[in-house]
């Protein structure tokens, strides 16, 4: 194989990256342990809260990021269940990209994965890039030869994306930047952010031993979060963030992160080279909330834009999941129909990425696929009964197979309901607490479904 010539930059999303407090880990799940790891950052949340003023600064709490996360990591009420890295990270291995071997002797790595305090402002990570990347695209220039012109490819995870952009966008980073490639990355933000900041903690919450509403509140990064978009339903018309009077949140932080949303907009529109080198893959036919309803202080989230469910990937809705000058029907997205928390590690996507990176023909999908939509909650108490919902998009009677398995890899339970109508339900009954993936698939390796994959964790 070919050695790449180019560097490439791995970011993962927010809650990606493990933390350390101190040289002690507070946010490191690890297989089995989804609610062991809830549970000691609980134990640690008062040190992890940042300041109302931090702004785009390091509070200098002694927390630092330590390293992607391999596998399931999810804090119910911020953002979404995400599974790890790891599948994405070998599939570049298997490319030719390797990490860097910390020895003076070893070659220089073209594979830099970079783990970020995804509590900050993406603003103070986008121009914390700068100190990683730079200094490592020298050492893989030194080399000489093909190498010496070599230049900068980003692999990004949902929030990573932002921070990406801003480094691009606004410290530098143009210079260097071969592609931009993108899953799942709000491009303009998530409805779910705002419902998460306002309402608090995930619905029923009150029954953890932690609250996470103060330091919800507390983040940039969250904030940066809001919908660009209008997105809050305001009598016959829909208001953007900045435009309604929003219960609970500070008006100058939502002000600052409609403002992070508008400076990246206004520099790529600057630079039309920027779309050219931008390559998003985004989630499609799931469920996804699009807008928000304000009512007695809370917000309810609503599925359709203007009376039309246009979906997403169950956390960024199709309206957000490009730039604003990209409209929804362009050919410029690769579109995968998997949820959010499964797009880095969907194989589609995977051969999407590994398509782009290459530029060699690769059989993405069967031509004859069937994509899913499925709904499922992220969060459930124990005792109570898990439904899935599953409907292949063009409504056909595909057999489907649903598969639950622990976060060891135990199967728990293996179930092939009968559709209707393109349709299958199906209850799972008396799991015991602990965080669970759930596969959906078609019966056999042959058939034309596309996979879609997601998490539910239960809390006891």
């Amino acid at each position: 194989m070919t050695t790449p010539t180019d560097l490439i930059v791995v970011l993962p999303g927010i809650l990606g990256s493990t933390l350390l407090h101190h040289n002690h880990l507070v946010w490191a799940p690890s297989a089995g342990s989804a609610l062991r790891a809830i549970a000691t950052f609980g134990r640690s949340i008062h040190q992890l809260r940042l300041p109302d003023d931090i702004g785009d600064n390091h509070p200098d709490d002694g927390v630092q990021p330590a390293g992607l996360m391999p596998d399931l990591h999810v804090l119910p009420g911020i953002w979404t269940p995400v599974k790890g890295y790891d599948r994405l990270l070998a599939r570049l291995r298997s490319l030719g990209y390797r990490e860097p071997v910390n020895h003076p002797d070893a070659p220089p790595g073209n594979m830099l994965p970079v783990a970020y305090d995804w509590r900050l402002s993406n603003r103070y990570n986008g121009q914390r890039l700068a100190s990683i990347i730079e200094p490592a695209l020298e050492r893989w220039r030194a080399q000489g030869g093909p190498y010496a012109d070599a230049q900068v490819s980003f692999v990004c995870h949902s929030m990573g994306g932002l921070v990406a952009r801003w480094y691009v966008e606004q410290c530098g980073g143009a210079e260097i930047t071969r592609k931009l490639i993108t899953l799942g990355t709000p491009y303009r933000g998530a409805v779910k952010a705002l419902e998460q900041l306002v309402n608090g903690a995930h619905k029923g919450l009150g029954r953890l031993s932690i609250d996470l509403t103060d330091l919800i509140r507390s983040l940039p990064s969250m904030y940066q979060l809001l919908p660009e978009y209008a997105c809050i339903e305001h009598g016959t018309d829909l208001a953007k963030t900045t435009e309604a009077s929003i219960p609970e949140l500070d008006r100058d932080k939502v002000n600052d992160g409609m403002c992070f949303h508008t400076q990246l907009i206004d520099a790529e529109t600057a630079r039309p080279a920027s779309l050219t080198t931008t390559h998003a893959i985004v989630g499609i036919h799931q469920p996804t909330a699009t807008i928000g309803h304000l009512t007695n202080g809370r917000v309810e989230l609503v599925n359709t834009y203007r009376h039309e469910d246009l979906y997403g990937d169950a956390t960024v809705p199709i309206v957000a999941a490009c730039r604003s000058d990209v409209p929804m029907d362009s050919p410029l997205l690769r579109r995968i129909a998997d949820r959010h928390g499964n797009l880095q590690r969907n194989t589609a996507a995977l051969d999407e990425l590994d398509g782009i990176l290459t530029a060699r023909p690769v059989i993405i999908r069967a031509p004859d696929a069937v994509e899913l939509q499925v709904d499922v909650p992220e969060l459930i108490f124990a005792g109570e009964d898990l439904h899935i919902k599953a409907t292949t998009v063009d409504r056909s009677r595909q057999p489907i197979r649903i598969t639950i398995t622990d976060e060891a890899g135990h199967m728990i339970d293996s179930r092939t309901p009968k559709p209707t109508s393109g349709t299958i339900t199906s209850t799972i009954q008396d799991l015991p607490p602990g965080a669970y993936n759930i596969d959906v698939t078609g019966l056999l390796p042959s058939s034309p479904i596309s996979p879609v994959s997601t998490d539910v964790m239960i809390w006891g």
